[in-house]
């Protein structure tokens, strides 16, 4: 599948909004066209849900591009997200589609097969629409959060901030490790440990903004 734009930040995304409402015809037309392009990637994880169901994969992402459009279009920039109001328009053009497919050729039942999965078992339409969707949303900022994190711990720490940060939470597959723990490992205090953990995660939370 092809790499999409990577999704915009809050405030690129409050812009853009802005633009579209409130500006000129040009910018109003460049910033639709953003918004769509950087929440493309949404469409795909959104579609992905539905890849089993006898439908060609780029068809699937062009109707839920369709949902894409008309969520851009009418959008309420005071209730929350755009990619969480997108989340629903895009499923529902998805099923929408599905089911007008099968009603072309003949009535279909909710329990009647429309596809198998990888395993080869059956499934049917109600399995899709009862399936529980992942919040995409929440997985797409927690994703680029952490590739933030990694960055921000080799940038703003020192080393012995980040090996005991490294130590403490478990990251880069090691195992949580208590304070006490690290300094013995260390060769320092569990206090002087805290201090140094506390330290590191202001510096942290500074960036982040938080």
């Amino acid at each position: 599948m092809k790499t999409f734009q990577k999704p915009l930040t809050s405030a690129e995304e409050a812009e853009y909004i802005r633009l579209l409402r409130e500006g000129d015809a040009a910018e109003a037309r460049l910033a639709k066209d953003v918004l769509i392009e950087r929440n493309l990637r949404l469409v795909a994880h959104i579609a992905k849900k539905y890849q089993n169901v006898d439908e060609d994969m780029e068809d699937l992402i062009s109707i839920g591009c369709i949902g894409l459009i008309k969520a851009v279009d009418t959008f309420d920039a005071g209730k929350g997200r755009l990619a969480t109001y997108a989340c629903r328009c895009i499923d529902n053009e998805l099923l929408m589609f599905i089911r007008s497919k099968k009603k072309t050729s003949r009535e279909v039942s909710y329990f009647e097969p429309i596809g198998q999965d990888k395993e080869g078992n059956e499934i049917h339409l109600v399995d899709v629409i009862e399936q529980q969707q992942p919040d995409i949303v929440e997985g797409l900022e927690r994703e680029r959060n952490c590739r933030r994190l990694f960055r921000l711990l080799q940038e703003c720490l020192t080393e012995r901030e980040r090996e005991i940060l490294i130590l403490r939470y478990g990251l880069d597959g090691k195992r949580e490790a208590t304070q006490s723990e690290i300094g013995a490992r260390l060769g320092i205090s569990r206090s002087y440990v805290s201090r140094i953990e506390k330290k590191a995660l202001q510096k942290l939370r500074r960036q982040f903004g938080v």
